[in-house]
């Protein structure tokens, strides 16, 4: 059989990644099935040779919004599709299935809390990991991270030593920071809730993450990267963090509540390259 015969085309995601495993049926016009073919791991299909006439052509994949379109096979059998743009299903993109490793040295974790009530000290945790993990069905993809507690920099080493302390972080104790995600929710185009756990000083709440998907691209080392940032608020007595220092007239020397800020780069596969 001739290759360029028959049924080609690929599909992808508008962001140009392979749809992996998609299924393309093809109908008559009375409705009856005449080719079923399955998308390989580059997102191509490719079948033999089809009798001439008209069709509708339907490409569906898990998470995916399903496609339709009329085809036309002339005598030659040939029907070129070229490429089947497909849509996550509820129209929010996130970054090809499988496991995506967070790049340390291209992300941040940082907080910001209140001091004195009137400006703001950030920090921000030098050593830290993590993985996303990105699911076929997007709602089911998951987040696990680990913080070093006493990797904590705000830039000044006395305050420093005091959020090690017991009076904070208690890193002699209570040395990881960790998060689990628990589900993921749509929140709005590129949006999502990221639901999961938060153990902090030995303490473990329900957090929920406020996270932006920022887009993926290639690397200068020939892999491809993800870029999300994502915010949350925390109060400190949920985690039994309660020093505090009033000062005169009633100043409160630290803030309850504080600002998580995480921008973060992942790398498609189970490691970081090799630089």
């Amino acid at each position: 059989m001739d290759e360029s015969q028959g049924l080609r085309g690929s599909v992808r995601t508008k962001d140009g990644w392979a749809v992996r495993h998609a299924i393309a049926t093809v109908t008559d016009l009375t409705g009856a099935q005449v080719a079923r073919v399955q998308a390989d791991e580059d997102g191509v299909l490719a079948a033999g040779p089809l009798p001439a006439g008209t069709y509708t052509l339907i490409v569906t994949a898990v998470g995916y919004a399903p496609a339709a379109s009329t085809m036309i096979v002339p005598a030659s059998g040939t029907a070129a599709l070229g490429t089947v743009v497909l849509a996550r299903a509820g129209g929010t993109e996130l970054p090809p299935p499988g496991p995506w490793t967070i790049d340390p040295a291209h992300s941040t974790v940082g907080a910001v809390a209140r001091h004195l009530g009137l400006s703001s000290v950030r920090g921000r945790f030098a050593a830290f990991e993590g993985r996303i993990d990105v699911a076929e069905r997007v709602e089911e993809s998951s987040v696990t991270a680990r913080i070093e507690a006493a990797s904590i920099d705000t830039g000044n080493r006395m305050r420093d030593d005091h959020l090690r302390s017991a009076d904070f972080l208690s890193a002699d104790q209570h040395p990881v920071i960790e998060f689990q995600s628990t589900g993921l929710t749509a929140a709005g185009p590129d949006r999502w809730t990221v639901h999961g756990k938060l153990t902090l000083n030995g303490q473990t709440q329900p957090v929920d993450l406020d996270m932006s998907y920022l887009g993926t691209g290639p690397d200068p080392w020939g892999g491809s990267r993800a870029a999300f940032r994502a915010t949350t608020e925390l109060r400190r007595s949920d985690f039994a963090i309660k020093f505090n220092q009033i000062l005169e007239a009633g100043i409160v020397a630290v803030g309850e509540t504080l600002r998580v800020e995480l921008e973060i780069q992942a790398v498609q596969g189970d490691a970081l390259p090799q630089i």
